[in-house]
């Protein structure tokens, strides 16, 4: 597997590990539509929380949040509006960009952006 692979699933599990610390309840990992995914969907209160997991070794090119373009909010837009329908779900949605900088064994800094943005038209 490549190693941009392990450290992007290091990153989801540090992510994950930092949300349900902080209150949040997971429950999914990887929800996939076809080419579209879902890193992480959890429970705030009561919000359904759609949650885009970008890990980085570090920042110096550029901040891993800003990775998320409009393009990734499309895709994940239309992913929630699926996994909300497939689901049943009938509480608000809101999507959070959770930012990982660091490596494997070592040190890490998390970033969590609460409704980062606002879902594109389906």
């Amino acid at each position: 597997m490549a190693e941009h692979n392990n450290i992007g699933r290091w990153g989801e599990q540090k992510a994950a590990e930092y949300l349900e610390q902080h209150g949040f309840r997971i429950i999914w990992r990887d929800w996939r539509d076809g080419h579209r995914d879902i890193d992480i969907v959890a429970i705030d209160a009561d919000c359904l929380v759609v949650v885009e997991v970008k890990t980085r070794r570090n920042a110096d090119f550029m901040a891993p949040e800003q990775a998320v373009d409009a393009r990734k909010i499309r895709n994940l837009s239309l992913a929630a509006a699926k996994f909300v329908r497939a689901n049943n779900i009938e509480m608000p949605v809101r999507f959070d960009i959770v930012s990982v900088t660091g490596v494997p064994g070592g040190p890490c800094e998390i970033n969590h952006i609460e409704d980062a943005f606002l879902p594109l038209s389906y």
